[in-house]
């Protein structure tokens, strides 16, 4: 038994001074950002690109948030996919309202190619001029004012709040960032999401360290594609989406390849500005947001790997060791008690992290909101879904299938 302990012992303390190193950087991070107002120079600095398809059921509080922005967005561009359920004419009466509010299709989906990316990828060549290289066999409509600065892509789930874009423009010109995306706040509604969404999210926080701290290196780069705001030219400089065309995670791909080619990039705390409704109930959460969140598609075979490993040693086995010191009638011997020790330890800081990502989350809806503060019990289910996500590539998403090599 004891050189169970000592093997346990001998992989859980790496991970858990990574750890430590990692949360070290919590009380200098960025704070959230706060809803700001531009003035006039701003005028139509911001192209918005929100992708559809069959969102007709949780378009309309994306929309009516992003009507409400000020004159630095010129353009709302939904770049639909050919939805069959209404979401082209919720857009078209949008339309009549505001005439920033354009609806067009993207071209038919090539066969190397992800849906997500290639609705960006042409909401990108929508607000290109026509001296900007194109491979593809069809160019989407430009207009005809001169060029925006910046590109905002933002998912149809989101629910933008007043002086959202003004914000985020005005932090990241003044910074000098060139890619900025924010974490929103999440609505949770129903008891069993309560307990896995944080859970889920605290795989995150354990990889990648508090939401606006730095990231160490391109590779550990980390963005969010439901609000991810870009460069106009930075886009032009690596043809757009094109080096994420096969992701599955394309944000956190696109954030890392922008990185690798110098550019400023940050993650940034985007509570005040940004809330989000994702999925409905567990199962939706496990299925949906689970298949991507191992971020394979954006990193190499021993950096995904080495996460499911740190996840499961800060994540998955802490309740089991606890349990089964109770079970058993304590620690033991005097390196059981060390294991019992190290592995309350990350209990309570769990805990912890928990009262610390509260703000990131809106009860207000929930069935049985305190089911949140136990969301320490999904952990273990957690990192669990990670392992298995690591292990397959998605061939079906949003009703379409895929067979995309992404060595290719």
């Amino acid at each position: 038994m004891d050189s169970l302990i000592f093997l346990l012992l001998l992989l859980q303390l790496p991970a858990v001074a990574i750890l430590l190193s990692r949360l070290a950087a919590g009380p200098t991070r960025k704070p959230p950002l706060t809803p700001q107002v531009l003035l006039g120079d701003r005028l139509g600095t911001v192209g918005v690109i929100v992708p559809t398809l069959n969102e007709v059921h949780r378009l309309s509080p994306c929309l009516a948030g992003l009507t409400q922005q000020a004159h630095e967005v010129r353009s709302i561009v939904v770049v639909d996919s050919r939805s069959e359920d209404g979401t082209q004419g919720l857009v078209e009466s949008f339309a009549q309202r505001d005439p920033r509010v354009r609806l067009i299709e993207d071209d038919p989906l090539p066969p190397d190619w992800v849906g997500r990316p290639w609705a960006l990828h042409n909401g990108y060549r929508y607000f290109s001029p026509p001296t900007d290289s194109s491979v593809e066999s069809e160019s989407a409509p430009k207009p005809s004012l001169p060029p925006v600065e910046w590109l905002l892509g933002i998912d149809a789930d989101t629910q933008p709040q007043p002086g959202l874009v003004a914000g985020l423009v005005a932090e990241a010109e003044r910074e000098g960032y060139d890619l900025v995306s924010l974490s929103p706040r999440f609505i949770l509604k129903y008891p069993g999401e309560l307990l896995l969404q944080p859970a889920l999210l605290m795989t995150l926080l354990y990889r990648f360290g508090p939401t606006g701290s730095p990231s160490p290196s391109a590779e550990r780069v980390m963005a969010n594609g439901q609000c991810l705001l870009v460069r106009r030219s930075v886009l032009q400089a690596i043809d757009g989406y094109h080096c994420a065309r096969r992701s599955f995670c394309d944000d956190v791909t696109l954030a890392r390849e922008v990185a690798r080619r110098g550019y400023r990039v940050a993650f940034w705390d985007g509570s005040e500005l940004l809330k989000v409704r994702m999925y409905d109930g567990a199962a939706e959460t496990w299925r949906e947001w689970g298949r991507s969140l191992d971020l394979k598609d954006a990193s190499s075979w021993g950096q995904t790997w080495s996460d499911v490993w740190l996840l499961w040693m800060l994540q998955g086995l802490p309740l089991p060791v606890l349990l089964g010191s109770l079970l058993v009638s304590g620690p033991g011997t005097p390196l059981g008690g060390i294991l019992v020790g190290l592995n309350a330890l990350l209990l309570l800081i769990r805990v912890a992290l928990g009262w610390a990502i509260a703000p990131s989350y809106d009860r207000a809806q929930a069935q049985g909101a305190w089911l949140f503060w136990l969301s320490p019990l999904a952990d273990p289910l957690a990192a669990l879904r990670i392992s298995l996500s690591a292990l397959h590539r998605p061939t079906h998403w949003r009703g379409r299938v895929y067979n995309i090599n992404n060595n290719a």
